[in-house]
């Protein structure tokens, strides 16, 4: 019974992943369909974020009522319901009224699948877990420009395929749910207590750090992978196909970083694992801004932040139960997952804007400030956790 239940969580991590990517591969062809400017694709990417941060919040009330499976399978059900909207839309708002449930999806199922694996799993497969989100954002890709390019077929078949995977998931998610009850019942904490909330969450000692931590990290993940084809082409003069492959190493090292992660995460313990990717992608972002002029070293630098980055959002969510308590964690993992969506939201917008008003060399700086400042408010976190530590034993 164990081995299926995480089979179908390992299912739901690729179901995650599926529908990121889809909106920017059909995107050109979507935008002229529906009589659409090349930025309005902002308008639909910031209501689902915003969907995503609200239900974020909202998760540990939602997962208390419902449960893990139950949160897990109607979201699952509300974004292939929303992609299936999106394939039969034929006007631009139609998009955007399809995006709320779309966005209230993807924050829950986020938040929910992610606690119940930091409470109920080893470190391991929390890695293992993320690496598969990177399967399922690599395969959407695939199924649009096979949708895109076949004869008779379109963007529309496109999302109506993600839809039916999404569908037949939701399916096995409803059947599996005794498997989640009897997984709960066997050790979960704090069902009992009443909820948390914002307040009293954000009251915790540590919170804030790990909060403005992940907010750091998630800024610089989303702008490292947003802009590193074009600091390739628009500072080191590599051509626009050069550069898309190349670009793409961020996200390949930090997939395939995940994976290797696996294998020592349950031993080398998520607070080594923290430091050691932050130095390792600090590293990285120091090869990127190399004054060579070289653009071999920005793009082995591109891999080497990739793979820096690999082991830090799942060590800091699978962290958060023995940081601040089981009966804690649900807020605050969904209070982490608001504070990533707004840094990957609203950061790398704002360095477009640096890059064209001020100088596209500005990538690796801008980097390392949000590197930074993660790495410092990791390093308050642990302080703060060990003189706890150290009063709870005197």
């Amino acid at each position: 019974m164990y081995s299926l239940l995480i089979a179908i969580i390992y299912l739901a991590f690729i179901s995650l992943g599926l529908p990121d990517s889809l909106l920017g591969s059909a995107w050109p062809v979507m935008r002229l369909e529906l009589g659409a400017s090349l930025s309005m694709q902002g308008l639909v990417s910031m209501i689902i974020c915003g969907g995503t941060i609200l239900s974020s919040l909202a998760s540990e009330r939602i997962t208390r009522k419902l449960g893990a499976g139950l949160t897990t399978a109607v979201s699952v059900a509300m974004t292939a319901a929303a992609l299936f909207g999106f394939s039969c839309a034929s006007q631009f708002s139609q998009l955007c009224l399809w995006a709320i449930p779309y966005g209230l999806g993807a924050g829950a199922v986020d938040a929910a699948l992610n606690n119940y694996v930091a409470l109920h799993f080893a470190a391991r497969h929390m890695s293992w877990l993320h690496c598969f989100w990177g399967v399922g954002a690599s395969i959407s890709p695939y199924i649009m420009q096979y949708c895109l390019a076949a004869e008779h077929l379109g963007w529309q078949d496109g999302y109506q395929t993600v839809s039916i995977l999404q569908i037949v998931l939701t399916a096995c998610l409803f059947l599996s749910l005794p498997l989640w009850k009897k997984r709960t019942a066997s050790g979960s904490a704090g069902e009992s207590t009443p909820p948390v909330g914002l307040r009293k969450a954000l009251a915790i000692p540590g919170v804030p750090c790990i909060l403005t931590a992940f907010f750091g990290y998630c800024a610089m993940e989303a702008t490292s992978m947003y802009w590193a084809c074009s600091y390739l082409v628009e500072y080191h003069g590599l051509a626009p196909d050069t550069a898309a492959g190349y670009g793409s190493l961020v996200y390949l090292g930090l997939t395939f970083g995940r994976f290797l992660n696996g294998f020592i995460a349950d031993r080398a313990g998520d607070k080594l694992l923290i430091r050691a990717g932050s130095s390792i992608l600090l590293f990285g972002i120091l090869l990127i801004g190399l004054p060579t002029g070289s653009w071999v070293s920005a793009v082995i630098g591109l891999a080497v932040v990739g793979i820096g980055c690999a082991p830090v959002y799942p060590c800091i969510i699978h962290s958060t139960p023995a940081n601040f308590g089981e009966q804690n964690s649900q807020a605050i993992v969904g209070i982490q997952m608001a504070s990533a969506y707004v840094g990957s939201t609203f950061i790398p917008p704002l360095f477009g804007f640096l890059a064209q008003y001020i100088h596209i060399g500005l990538y690796p700086w801008y980097l390392a400030v949000f590197a930074l400042l993660m790495f410092w408010m990791t390093e308050r976190l642990n302080r703060t956790m060990d003189n706890k530590s150290s009063s709870a034993v005197s």
